[in-house]
């Protein structure tokens, strides 16, 4: 079976995060390549780069729950979004479900889990893409914003339902405990879903108790967007240390910058979010840049001395790794989470031990030195470049990926059992 329809569902329409870049990259490269695409989504503006013949945008033209004025319209909307759902019909009614992908990215930001009922109710060959922890956890990272460490709670359970976890308030842990019971009972995620991508064998290992028995789970890498050029010359490199990402409290943001004023190092953070104001009170010495463009991220990691990337969370991949690998850039990465995937402790960079200050202390002492630096950052280079994970690449995976769903299935249905008038009556 080599010709398929393919629906790719995702929140956003343009950029905005590691799963739109995903999504959205993939949906223009399989269009590059020839094939149909129909991008199924909920929040405007509409990327340019989704400007081709062979996509097909149908936005539903909502807020982002999280920034729509109207909070009760948001709260309907996040727990079950009927006006999505209705529009997914009308969607579907044009793909024959024996023919046709329907292939998740997001939808807990706006779409909610009605979308993925549809497709599921009309026998459509579903996959989900697990860039975070949403089918298990409520607040998708198994995490406590109130103890700021990882939380090892059975989701619902009556232990996960009394926590008070959520990064606002025990009000909003009861909206995303019905919003879960809802997208678990009625919604079919993940009962109701046979094929999932993970996207590291560190969080597959996470999600493989949440997901059903016969689930098929499928090893997809994402893509990292840089275009190969030899690493700067050290003596042109500054002596700082770089952060990229949200500036939020699962990301380590104060571990880091308190371990950088006792090794007495000097850092910069690339990016923005709520802990902006108080890190720079207590941490002036810490340049933040807020958001910039990709071109000046990529200059940020080429003059830094290594990436820093302490979050207290799982994370489920964390590609701004691979992406300072590739300019030759070592990286330092907790143990406990996913990002140690992309670094070979002690070789490309170092492990430290997950929330400990100590030990990330240490390990940027050690990185503090100019060849120590050097060497790791080279052998980073080299191995990333012996077999870098382009989006060419993705895009045959995901092929291979999708043709092996659709055979699956195709096989399974014919391999039902025929029930005859004679089978009914013995």
């Amino acid at each position: 079976m080599d010709s398929y329809d393919l629906i790719i569902v995702n929140d956003f329409a343009h950029f905005n995060g590691g799963t739109a870049m995903v999504a959205l990259n993939s949906a223009r490269a399989l269009a590059e390549a020839g094939q149909p695409v129909t991008l199924f989504t909920a929040v405007a503006p509409i990327a340019d780069d989704l400007n081709h013949k062979n996509i097909k945008v149908i936005c539903t033209d909502q807020f982002e729950i999280a920034k729509d004025p109207n909070r009760l319209r948001a709260i309907r909307q996040g727990l079950w979004n009927k006006d999505a759902a209705q529009k997914m019909s009308l969607c579907l009614a044009d793909f024959d479900p024996g023919k046709t992908i329907v292939h998740v990215h997001g939808w807990t930001k706006s779409l909610s889990s009605s979308v993925v009922h549809e497709a599921i109710q009309r026998n459509f060959q579903v996959v989900i893409s697990l860039h975070d922890y949403f089918i298990a956890c409520p607040n998708g990272g198994f995490y406590n914003y109130k103890k700021n460490n990882i939380c090892k709670l059975k989701p619902l359970s009556m232990a996960c339902v009394l926590s008070n976890c959520d990064k606002a308030n025990y009000l909003q842990k009861l909206y995303r405990l019905n919003r879960q019971y809802i997208q678990n009972r009625i919604g079919q995620i993940p009962t109701g879903v046979k094929h999932f991508i993970s996207i590291s064998d560190f969080s597959r290992d996470i999600m493989a108790k949440y997901l059903p028995d016969d689930a098929n789970v499928y090893d997809v890498t994402n893509p990292v967007f840089v275009d190969k050029q030899a690493p700067t010359e050290f003596n042109k490199r500054s002596n700082k240390f770089i952060l990229i990402g949200r500036l939020t409290p699962e990301k380590g943001l104060f571990l880091f910058a308190e371990s950088l004023r006792r090794a007495n190092c000097k850092a910069i953070f690339v990016g923005d979010g709520e802990c902006r104001k108080e890190l720079e009170t207590q941490y002036p010495e810490i340049e933040i840049t807020g958001w910039v463009s990709h071109d000046k991220v990529n200059e940020y990691i080429r003059s830094s001395r290594a990436l820093v990337l302490p979050s207290l969370w799982y994370e489920t991949q964390g590609l701004v790794v691979a992406e300072a690998a590739a300019n030759g850039i070592p990286a330092i990465v907790p143990d406990s989470s996913a990002a140690r995937e992309m670094v070979i402790d002690k070789k490309t960079g170092l492990w430290f031990k997950g929330g400990d200050l100590d030990s990330l202390t240490e390990a940027i002492s050690k990185l503090n030195n100019h060849e120590t630096a050097s060497a790791m950052g080279q052998n980073g280079y080299d191995n990333f470049w012996f077999d870098p994970p382009t989006i060419q690449k993705h895009i045959n995976r995901l092929n291979e990926v999708y043709q092996s769903i659709l055979t699956r299935e195709a096989l399974a249905e014919v391999m039902k059992p025929v029930v005859t008038s004679e089978s009914r009556t013995n």
